[in-house]
């Protein structure tokens, strides 16, 4: 492609997506607050993402696979401070010993270690040690207690006050799952369910794992799989970022992006990254599977059109309908568009506008339909999104109006908007400024409010001027209004967090 002084996306500046931090923040930094902090919100947004590409000399070549870092936004009495630590993987103490990238990741190749010979490569293969733990997508509570997720089998508990990595689980040997979701359900009664893979009677099946909320004793040691399905293909399973649950199904959306099985084990010999093990077949549809709560089995599956997602918005039942709302692509390439290169020269590139070109849809079928019965997509609005959320505690698997997310058009007049969506109506409200670029809305709702909306979003704000700076936006989630904002000055650049969840502070 020819070189261009010419910018073709001037309003947006990707570099907050390539920033590492080189100083972690242990002892919380006061913020200056503008606006007033609603008085009843009390406790701490934790956030996880990218944090640092770099590794001594070395640099990662895949937004998924930079160090996990984690933030904390205390918000107590009026007062709001700023935290970050890196999670203290086993990946992340190996590559920093070393000073090397030594475990290869998502999108990256490590540097071969001499004295590790072919043997020993096949030996990995049954060795999870090997297998990179970076957790760096999102964050998630099991009883009191919260994890760092990413698709691997590992995840890692977090200390809510310091950000210390406490502890480290192996899903494999928990409940026998070689890979799971970024994105478990917590449920009402403290219940977490996530859908992974594992080898059910010699066979590879998608399964949904339930981890029973105790108020003391271990969560995970009670963890059991209460539901399964076949694959369509069964060497190459869907690619699953994100799960639906409704009130008598877990929702499983089969895309045709795979994972081909044979290529996890070619690239594990030849020491390739994962993404080379994804396929897309765009002559393949996209199945909707149902898999019963009562029974774990499927129940049913519809089809729709092609498509590649990472997330579901919600998904729920209403009059004998199953709806689910989605943040849809055409294809697979927004995984391409997160390569550090592409990152780099997205402002030459003509295409790459298209490769995020998402769109909010909804699936929605009679339960009564006959199997495989096709189902045509509605657009609930025409713009961009990504990281979406809802009113979950109460709106979750249920019928719900109103979702948040963040713009994901990179060639928008303002991509940093912060966007709220009425599925009812299609009627769409943002919130934006110059230059700001903004995280997941997390949504909180007001203490007593009978309202949907009802609530506050709060966001964690950075700048494509202002390397060293983070801020933390408080919204009127009704009419996406501005608050209160809060500002930190950081010691070293302060990188964009992908996901995160509240915790609000015990009485």
């Amino acid at each position: 492609m020819a070189e261009s002084s010419e910018k073709l996306y001037p309003n947006c500046n990707s570099s907050v997506w390539l920033r590492s931090c080189d100083v972690e923040v242990t002892e919380p930094l006061h913020g200056k607050i503008t606006g007033k902090m609603p008085t009843w919100l009390r406790g701490s947004l934790l956030r996880n993402g990218p944090g640092s590409l770099k590794v001594g000399s070395m640099r990662f070549e895949h937004l998924f696979d930079s160090s996990a870092l984690v933030h904390r936004f205390s918000i107590l009495d009026g007062a709001v401070t700023y935290q970050c630590r890196f999670v203290r993987t086993n990946t992340f103490k190996r590559n920093r010993a070393a000073n090397r990238i030594v475990v290869t990741e998502f999108g990256t190749k490590a540097v071969p270690d001499p004295c590790h010979t072919i043997f020993d490569r096949v030996a990995s293969i049954f060795k999870p040690a090997e297998l990179s733990d970076n957790t760096m997508i999102s964050l998630y509570p099991f009883g009191d207690e919260i994890y760092s997720f990413t698709e691997g089998p590992f995840i890692h508990r977090i200390d809510p006050k310091t950000l210390d990595t406490l502890e480290r689980k192996d899903m494999m040997k928990c409940v026998a799952v070689v890979n799971h979701t970024s994105h478990p359900h917590v449920m009402p009664n403290g219940d977490v369910i996530n859908v992974g893979m594992s080898i059910v009677k010699g066979r590879l099946r998608h399964v949904v794992v339930k981890f029973p909320y105790t108020e003391k004793g271990d969560m995970f040691e009670r963890a059991h799989i209460i539901g399964s399905m076949k694959p369509r293909w069964a060497m190459h399973p869907a690619y699953m970022h994100t799960f639906g649950v409704t009130e008598n199904y877990f929702v499983i959306l089969e895309q045709p992006l795979t994972v081909s099985i044979c290529g996890v084990l070619r690239n594990q010999l030849a020491n390739k990254p994962m993404i080379s093990s994804l396929q897309w077949f765009p002559e393949h549809e996209t199945n909707i599977v149902l898999i019963s709560k009562k029974t774990g089995k499927e129940f049913k599956r519809f089809r729709t059109e092609t498509m590649f997602f990472l997330h579901i918005i919600n998904a729920f039942e209403q009059d004998g309908r199953l709806i689910v709302d989605l943040c849809s692509y055409k294809d697979a390439k927004a995984l391409d568009a997160m390569y550090v290169k592409a990152i780099e020269t997205m402002q030459s590139n003509a295409e790459y506008a298209e490769w995020f070109r998402g769109r909010p849809k909804r699936l929605e079928v009679s339960l009564a339909a006959q199997a495989m019965s096709k189902v045509t997509p509605r657009l609930l609005a025409n713009l961009g999104c990504e990281t979406p959320r809802i009113h979950y505690d109460l709106y979750n698997g249920r019928p719900y109006r109103y979702f948040y997310a963040i713009s994901s058009d990179v060639d928008a007049e303002n991509p940093g908007a912060i966007i709220k969506v009425d599925t009812s109506s299609g009627e769409t409200w943002s919130w934006c400024e110059t230059d700001c670029y903004p995280s997941e809305p997390v949504f909180i709702p007001e203490p007593d409010s009978r309202q949907e909306d009802g609530g506050v979003l709060l966001s964690a704000l950075l700048w494509g001027s202002r390397e060293c700076s983070m801020g933390l936006l408080v919204l009127d989630a009704r009419t996406m209004k501005e608050i209160a904002r809060v500002d930190f000055e950081t010691p070293s650049p302060a990188p964009k967090c992908l996901h995160g969840w509240f915790l609000p502070e015990k009485a």
